[in-house]
């Protein structure tokens, strides 16, 4: 059988190639993260996965989990009615938390997940409207007023998040003092 040499032609230019679109393994800090296979899947189960993530941990936790039922947040964790945003850690060393919107929620969880680490926030609608919702908008123009996102670097929260969580002992310890037994 004779040779494909322009399939031959085609692989060599694609190992050529990879190297600007596929980080070495070696390099990868996602590499052996128990996290990594998230960052395999469409957009749109991410954050169905963020929510997961959540709403077990919450229950390993002891308290009581159910699903919203409507569209207006996510989960109802001790009866409060909670919005779960969710990110990866990004190239650049930054979490970025979007679409945050003025729902039906009384507080959010924001959870970011590294490679080898989790940080998680339990934060009130009010606060959110003190610093992210109608301050940060996500996008420019008429959408720019009702979807808001919050950006920063992982090892370096803005000072007014930093009571409402981090390490996540301390996200339990929060979410304990403010909905625990209701």
């Amino acid at each position: 059988m004779a040779a494909d040499t322009d399939l031959e032609t085609m692989f060599s230019i694609a190992r050529g190639l990879k190297s600007s679109y596929v980080r070495d393994e070696a390099e990868d800090p996602w590499t052996n993260s128990p996290f990594a296979w998230i960052r395999t899947r469409p957009s749109r189960q991410v954050g169905k996965i963020g929510e997961q993530l959540v709403a077990e941990w919450c229950k390993q936790k002891g308290f009581i989990v159910t699903k919203s039922g409507d569209s207006e947040c996510d989960l109802v964790i001790n009866g409060h009615r909670v919005e779960v945003k969710f990110s990866t850690l990004w190239e650049s060393g930054v979490y970025t938390f979007q679409q945050v919107r003025d729902q039906n929620y009384e507080y959010a969880i924001f959870l970011g997940i590294s490679p080898f680490a989790a940080h998680g926030w339990f934060i009130s609608k009010k606060v959110l409207k003190l610093h992210v919702i109608g301050h940060l908008p996500q996008h420019a123009g008429k959408a720019g007023l009702d979807t808001f996102w919050l950006t920063f670097p992982a090892s370096n929260p803005p000072s007014w998040l930093i009571p409402f969580g981090g390490a996540l002992a301390e996200t339990y310890k929060v979410m304990s003092q403010t909905i625990a037994g209701c």
